[in-house]
């Protein structure tokens, strides 16, 4: 079975910095796109940041371009989100998915295949 599992989500400080990763297993993910969502309550889910599966093209929402740089270790089945200069309005539930058919949008939620369950992050102001 498929399963997807984020971590590193936390309360943190205006300004400051978290690492989340997100650890597959069930299925090898290196041939596929990792994006990374997040929901704030009361709103829709949005993208936050996709990679391509040879880690080579990266993609962000332009909230975050600049403060959020997503990377991924194949050999270890794991892709990460850096999230520096945090500001409240980052605050949400952030969610991992992976995408393995070529030619989707990838920014587009329904573009993805497998999903975590989300961990929250926290930014105080």
């Amino acid at each position: 079975q498929v399963q997807m599992v984020e971590s590193g989500g936390g309360l943190v400080q205006a300004g400051g910095s978290l690492r989340l990763s997100c650890a597959a297993s069930g299925r090898t993910f290196s041939s596929y796109v990792m994006g990374w969502f997040r929901q704030a309550p009361g709103k829709e889910r949005e993208f936050v940041a996709a990679i391509h599966w040879s880690g080579s093209s990266t993609y962000y929402s332009d909230s975050v371009k600049g403060r959020f740089s997503i990377s991924r270790d194949n050999a270890k089945n794991t892709v990460y989100l850096q999230m520096n200069s945090l500001k409240p309005e980052d605050t949400a539930v952030y969610y991992c998915a992976a995408c393995g058919v070529a030619g989707r949008n990838w920014y587009k939620e329904r573009s993805y295949d497998y999903w975590g369950q989300g961990t929250q992050v926290t930014v105080s102001s």
